[in-house]
């Protein structure tokens, strides 16, 4: 079963959600913020995207993030950032077993 990984009130998130369930697709949520995520879920994210890809410097939370943290960030600074404060990494994520989609935009689960 594909698990979407997501924020519940992210618009973005929401219409991934409606796109698979419109395509009748079954799937189960992992919500980024309530359930957490662990360094068994990250690197197993990472091992179908790349950590700089995955972090989401347009996010809220990276704009919140002192000076510090965001200076000469690395891909293992990134991880440890990633794992501080889930809401860095893109989203939606759907993991459909055999591969990671990033991000959501119409058309991205016509092929499903």
């Amino acid at each position: 079963m594909m698990t979407l990984m997501m924020i519940k009130n992210c618009d973005t998130c929401r219409r991934a959600r409606k796109a698979l369930e419109g395509k009748g697709i079954p799937f189960q949520t992992h919500d980024l913020r309530e359930d957490g995520l662990s360094a068994a879920l990250l690197e197993h994210i990472l091992e179908h995207v790349p950590v700089m890809t995955l972090l989401n410097k347009r996010s809220t939370t990276w704009r919140q993030l002192d000076d510090a943290d965001k200076a000469d960030i690395d891909a293992n600074k990134a991880r440890e950032l990633m794992l501080a404060n889930p809401t860095l990494l893109k989203r939606p994520l759907l993991d459909t077993g055999d591969d990671i989609l990033v991000g959501f935009r119409d058309g991205d689960y016509d092929n499903l």
